[in-house]
Formats: C-alpha cells, sequence, structure tokens
C-alpha cells in the first residue's frame, strides 16, 4: 500500500512512535561494541568491532555484514515458503504451481549435470553456421530478446523531460567486466583480473566443445570487441552527469548517426509498434558513435565470438555444476574473493526471486509483515518529512525561491511502504517441467520482455509500478516518479526494531528514511522538479552553493584510503554520501522533535543521543575481501560501510556532541571543513 494522498508537510506534527517509549529497550546489544577503542579514534570500530570479531567472514561471502545477515534470513524465509510449495499439489497454471516448478527444476542437480551443456548447444552451433556478417545480424532479430552481440542496452522508461510518459532508451552496454577501468587500466591488481578474464574464456569455450587453438582465438576476439568498447564507454562517475545522458532524436536520426545497429529491426522483432519507436533517448552519444564506427568494420570471426560469448555468459548458472562451478571461479573467486559458492538451496532460491520474486513476495507478507509494523513506518515516515521540510527551512546558504520549489517537491512525494497495491499478472508465464531450466529461464526472459513492451511501449508511466519486490532488504528514490519506497524486507533488525525506543529507530530506519528522501535534492536528484520532470528549478547561485559543498564533500571522501594502493572515489560516491549526511540530519532533527516532551533517559550504559549514531553505525557493521573492496570502489556508488560510518558523522556536529569529540581526536575535522548542507 501506499500512501497516495499529498502529504501536508508544514502542518505535519511529529509524532513518537511508541506511546510510552520508556518501556521500550535500548535496541543495543554490549558484545557488538569494542570498548578499547575510543569514539573520537575510530568510531566504526568502536561500535561494530565486537560484531566483527564474532561475525567472520563465511567463506561463500565476499562481503558480510549485518545488512547481509538479515537478507540471508529473509532467503531462509522464502525458502521455507518454497518448501511449502514443494509439499502441496496445485492445479496447472497458478503461480503455486509456477512457483514449486522452477524451484524444482532449479534445485534438480543431478538433471541438469546429466543435461551438461545440451541445452545451448543449438544455439552455439547455429551461430558457428553463419559464416558472414550479414547471417549473424539475422540471428540478432532471431533472438531479439536476448540481444546476443547487440552492444547496447535498449528499453522503455520514462521521458524524463516529460516524466509521465514511456520512450525507447539506449544506453551503452556491452562489456562483461562492467566497467571500462577492467579494461584499460594498468595497475597490477586489474592487470591480474584482465589475465584472470582470459583465462576463463579460453576455459568456458572449451567446456563448451570447442578446441583450445579455437577457444584462444575466439578468447582474442572477444577482448578486442570488448576493449573497443570500454573504450568509448564513459566511466560510472562520467554517467552520474543526468543532463547529459538526455539526448532525444528521432527514428530517422538514430539511422542515420549510427547505420552500424538495426534498432527498429530488433525492436520489431520483439513485438513494438513502429509507432512506438520513432522517438527515443540517446544516453551516451560519444559511445554510439565509437561503438557504430567499430562494428561498421567488424570482421563475421569476432561478431561471432562475441555474441557466442553472451549467449554463454547468459546461460552459465542454468546448466551443469560443471559449468557453474567454473562461472563461479572466476566472477565469484577472482573478481570478488569469495572462497566458496552459496549452497545450491540458496543459489535455487535467488533464481526463483529473479523471475517470480514478486509473487514470492505477496506470500511473504502475509506471514511476516505485520500491519502494526506499516502503521509504525508511516508515522516514522511522516516525521521524517515534516523534518527534511524544517531542514530546507532553516539553510542560510539557499534562496526563498528555491527553498519554495524544493519544499514543494517534499510535499508531492509518492510514499509506497510494505508492499504494491497491485500484483503482476503471471497467466502468460508457462513453466514446463518438461523441458530443461535453462529453456524455462530463457521462456521467463521472454514473458518479462513481452510484459515491458505491453505496459510500457507508447504508454504512460505507471507510477504504482515497484522497482523492488516486497522482500528486499533496501530501500529507494525514483527520481523520475519523485517516490520514495521501503519494502517490507528492510522494516526488520537492524533497521527496525518494534520492542527498541525511538534513538534506535532513528538512528537506523530513520536515516534510511531520510537518506532515500535526500535523495531527491542530491547531486543527480535536485535536477527532477516534484513531477519528476527534468528541469532545473535551482536560482544560479543556489545552484553555486550547492556544487561548492558537494565539490568538497566528494575532494573529503576521495582522499580516504580503502586499500594501501586504492583510494575511495568521491565523485563517484557523492550522491549516497550527500544522501547519508541529509539522512543522518533529518533523522537526528526528526528524533529531537518527536521525543522533546519526553526526553528518553540513558540506557544500557548510552544517552539517548549515543544510542542514535550507535545504531546508525551497527546497520553497516560487516566483514570484507581486499577483492571485494577493490571492485565495490571501482563500481558501486555507495562508500564502503565503514567509511559510511567513520567518514560521514566527523561532518555532524551532534555526533561530536553525544559522544565528547574534541580537538586531538583522530576523527576531529574542525567546523570550517565540515559540510553544511540540510
Amino acid at each position: 500500500m501506499k500512501m497516495k494522498s499529498i502529504i501536508p508537510m508544514m502542518v505535519m506534527a511529529a509524532m513518537p512512535l511508541a506511546g510510552v517509549a520508556q518501556t521500550l529497550g535500548s535496541g543495543l546489544h554490549s558484545a557488538d561494541f569494542d570498548k578499547t577503542v575510543q569514539p573520537g579514534t575510530d568510531f566504526y570500530q568502536f561500535a561494530c568491532g565486537g560484531w566483527i570479531k564474532d561475525n567472520p567472514l563465511p567463506a561463500a561471502y565476499s562481503r558480510y555484514g549485518s545488512f547481509d545477515r538479515l537478507a540471508e534470513d529473509n532467503n531462509k524465509r522464502i525458502n521455507g515458503i518454497l518448501n511449502e510449495l514443494l509439499k502441496g499439489h496445485y492445479a496447472q497454471g497458478t503461480v503455486e504451481k509456477k512457483l514449486s516448478d522452477y524451484y524444482k527444476l532449479a534445485m534438480d542437480s543431478m538433471r541438469r549435470n546429466k543435461d551438461g551443456v545440451k541445452p545451448l548447444m543449438p544455439l552455439l552451433k547455429e551461430m558457428e553456421k553463419a559464416k558472414d556478417v550479414k547471417s549473424l545480424q539475422a540471428l540478432q532479430l532471431k533472438y531479439a530478446v536476448e540481444g546476443y552481440g547487440f552492444p547496447m542496452g535498449v528499453g522503455f522508461g520514462a521521458d524524463e523531460k516529460n516524466a509521465s510518459q514511456n520512450i525507447l532508451n539506449i544506453y551503452q552496454g556491452g562489456i562483461t567486466l562492467g566497467q571500462k577501468e577492467y579494461y584499460i587500466d594498468n595497475d597490477e591488481a586489474t592487470k591480474n583480473i584482465r589475465e584472470a578474464y582470459k583465462k576463463h574464456i579460453v576455459r568456458m569455450f572449451g567446456m563448451f566443445g570447442f578446441k583450445q587453438k579455437v577457444a584462444e582465438q575466439k578468447m582474442h576476439d572477444i577482448l578486442d570487441v570488448e576493449t573497443a568498447l570500454a573504450k568509448v564507454s564513459k566511466s560510472r562517475t562520467e554517467l552520474r552527469d543526468v543532463e547529459a545522458n538526455y539526448n532525444k532524436m528521432t527514428l530517422q536520426q538514430f539511422k542515420q548517426l549510427y547505420p552500424a545497429f538495426n534498432v527498429e529491426g530488433l525492436c520489431l522483432a520483439q513485438g513494438v509498434k513502429a509507432a512506438d519507436i520513432q522517438q527515443m533517448i540517446v544516453g551516451q552519444p560519444t559511445f554510439l558513435e565509437g561503438a557504430n564506427k567499430y562494428f561498421a568494420s567488424i570482421s563475421a570471426n569476432a561478431l561471432r565470438a562475441y555474441m557466442e560469448w553472451e549467449a554463454i555468459c547468459s546461460a552459465a548458472n542454468y546448466l551443469s555444476d560443471e559449468v557453474e562451478d567454473a562461472n563461479f571461479d572466476f566472477f565469484g573467486k577472482t573478481m570478488r574473493g569469495r572462497q566458496q559458492n552459496f549452497p545450491r538451496w540458496k543459489r535455487a532460491t535467488n533464481l526463483v526471486q529473479g523471475q517470480m520474486g514478486e509473487a514470492l513476495g505477496r506470500m511473504y507478507v502475509k506471514q511476516f509483515f505485520p500491519p502494526a509494523a506499516k502503521e509504525r513506518m508511516e508515522k516514522l515516515v511522516k516525521n521524517l518529512q515534516a523534518s527534511l521540510a524544517e531542514r530546507i527551512q532553516a539553510q542560510t546558504w539557499m534562496s526563498d525561491t528555491t527553498k519554495a520549489a524544493a519544499l514543494d517537491k517534499l510535499n508531492h512525494f509518492y510514499v509506497k511502504i510494505g508492499y504494491p497495491n497491485k500484483w503482476t499478472d503471471l497467466s502468460k508465464l508457462t513453466i514446463d517441467p518438461a523441458k530443461s531450466f535453462y529453456e524455462n529461464v530463457v521462456a521467463c526472459r521472454r514473458f518479462w520482455n513481452a510484459h515491458e513492451v505491453e505496459t510500457k511501449a507508447g504508454k504512460p508511466v505507471d507510477k504504482d509500478e515497484w522497482q523492488m519486490t516486497p522482500q528486499t532488504v533496501n530501500a529507494y528514490y525514483n527520481p523520475t516518479t519523485n517516490e520514495i519506497c521501503f519494502p517490507a524486507g528492510i522494516l526488520q533488525k537492524p533497521f527496525f526494531d518494534m520492542e527498541a525506543d525511538d534513538a534506535f529507530n532513528y538512528g537506523a530506519i530513520g536515516v534510511v528514511i531520510g537518506h532515500e528522501m535526500t535523495h531527491g535534492f542530491d547531486d543527480q536528484g535536485r535536477n527532477y522538479d516534484k513531477d519528476g520532470n527534468m528541469r532545473d528549478w535551482w536560482t544560479a547561485s543556489d545552484a553555486k552553493n550547492f556544487n561548492e559543498r558537494a565539490r568538497m564533500y566528494a575532494n573529503f571522501f576521495s582522499a580516504i584510503k580503502v586499500l594501501p594502493d586504492l583510494n575511495a572515489n568521491g565523485d563517484l560516491t557523492i550522491g549516497e554520501n550527500l544522501a547519508d549526511h541529509g539522512g543522518l540530519m533529518v533523522s537526528f532533527n526528526a528524533y529531537r522533535n518527536a521525543t522533546k516532551d519526553n526526553p528518553l533517559p540513558e540506557k544500557d550504559g548510552f544517552t539517548a543521543d549515543q544510542r542514535f549514531f550507535l545504531a546508525y553505525a551497527g546497520v553497516w557493521a560487516g566483514n570484507m575481501t581486499d577483492k571485494e573492496i577493490r571492485n565495490l570502489t571501482k563500481s558501486d556508488p555507495h562508500s564502503l560501510g565503514k567509511w559510511r560510518v567513520d567518514g560521514a558523522l566527523p561532518h555532524i556536529d551532534m555526533w561530536y556532541d553525544a559522544f565528547g569529540i574534541k580537538e586531538g581526536d583522530k576523527m576531529f575535522i574542525p567546523k570550517a571543513q565540515r559540510l553544511e548542507l540540510w
């Protein structure tokens, strides 16, 4: 459900989360702390050191924290639902039948091992028989849904300057390793990954019956293609420029500029009407220009190898154990530092969620999401919205004109809590137990592709659509719908504790809520208005003030050493770091408002203010491999957990007051160097 009405921000009263707060616990656990460390020296270690020591990194994980533990617990609940489904008998065509059949297929290792690579071989043989570029391009259209060898994303989404209407979006892609830096950087760690990637490609082609020399040649062809694409790709940091990513053109203009790519044919082959692709948004024209130049003269051998590689990668986790293990050896062990794969039940559960997660979510909320949690969450969201309105009003660097627009946007936030008020119709999805697991995966992909075409192509944006399943342990802000969404999955400890007082809940889930709200006003979100349209509603002076503050904050994080030879990327993480800062400021203010008439007493040796910050830090407790630190620093717009604490808190005045942090303490930074934004 969501609150569809506009929330009257300026008159909203702050409401405590519980009637008798003194009867509630602190929500904290003394074993989680490391009191041998002073809060002003390393607050992350002080707040989380005990947890980190008591929860060593499991072999299957590259990162394991309190966040991941909750996700794991949720996974067990979902698996419990699936195992219960296995005990029943259901009519053909029911959701229960589809879920149980798909899960059985995912779990049936004997059958998958017996089939080996056979399910994919007809496709690979078909590609091998295509001897020229024209024949390969014909196969691209035949398998248009999969997009083999088509080095870009193509799909329908909101027109960011007409946000109520969907439009065709085209954006860069085509590189298996995800980030361009893996192909062009020459530091020792990156070169080692590249060499391992080459060996992985050769190994995988060998499993599908290709001889060593042939596999090696295909590897060289693939690296040539992907490196060429990487060189013309924008970095993750560059992609943060939302205005630069908006380039509207007609289909005719696209065909003239990029003739190597038959986007029209690809869309028509997927059932899209010609009328619905006459206009489009091209995200990265320089990428398209470079890719077009390369693909205009690509050899048949290179295109074939590239298409075959995409087919192999898309099938690897749905075939035999041998293939899946080989895939894990590179992407799990080499790239992320994981020692072993998850057990089969967990992998199978995740695979079901990947295709029918919403259907599972519908069952999940019936069992595990009590109405009381939703009601308490609704109150908390209202309090946070009121607090953010106060914070906006209090800023001295922002003009009244921009404040009014910001408050109007805040007043129009579309709030979603728990689960959707409508569920996707799966009646057209067919799961056939007689076919291989891989064939059923392909059937699911085609169903979801057809669903997107049916619901989005040429259609208005559906604001009731959810971007996450109800059981997801996460939250999001969507700028084009101006919505904040908090799935049921995150509304549990360590984020949300019905038995803990306001200090804990505002420090944990309250900051998450404030974080998502602040995304509406971060370096990207501030470019969108109350209706979700990309529009500059800032005065020039206010924009300058914002950018100066954001630049200072980005520089602060870029100076952080995450490994001896690697700094954090403050430019990549600036949006999330600003949202963390805003979340802390807004939630602390809301907590103070909610408890001003009945201040919370000291509990478990900590004041209420201290418990607020300890609860926040506890959310990010965790262990991580060095390989994952390196991987996430290159790819993730979020700072690492330690720095979401030790990087964010030195900019929060109230943290200094709560713990008596003073000049000379390691984490102390002068007042003039602290971020003042929200």
